[in-house]
């Protein structure tokens, strides 16, 4: 009988901004609980349509759109009159801090918006983590 193949490791990648007080709790928060992931400063390297399109498809444009920071009450008033998910996310580009933060992408397709320390739990658990 073969021996049996290696598990590969759940990968997590995680979208933010490093300034950003929420990132750090988050970053800290897989840290501690020793959950590997690699980390996309999407100030600095930018985020591709592609990707934003497939997160809005799948959780909605609303809710990945940051509207209580200080990027967004800066836009102009037609500038946040945002109708359909295209006009998110060009806007998102453009301004990449309007993008809610943190962003947590697993290989197995689990998308986590925000920081939630619970939500974060299961995401250990299923990456196999040390607790």
């Amino acid at each position: 009988m073969p021996d049996a193949l290696p598990q590969k490791p759940h990968t997590v990648i995680c979208y933010g901004i490093r300034n950003c007080d929420t990132m750090k709790k988050a970053l800290a928060w897989l840290d501690e609980h020793g959950v590997a992931y690699h980390f996309h400063d999407y100030k600095k390297s930018g985020i591709d349509s592609g990707r934003l399109h497939a997160w809005c498809s799948a959780i909605g444009w609303k809710t990945l759109v940051n509207s209580r920071g200080t990027t967004w009450r800066k836009l102009p008033p037609e500038r946040q009159d945002i109708s359909t998910q295209s006009a998110a996310v060009k806007l998102m580009q453009e301004f990449p801090s309007l993008i809610r933060r943190p962003v947590l992408e697993t290989d197995s397709g689990q998308l986590l918006v925000g920081f939630d320390a619970d939500l974060y739990a299961s995401l250990a658990t299923a990456a196999g983590a040390c607790e």
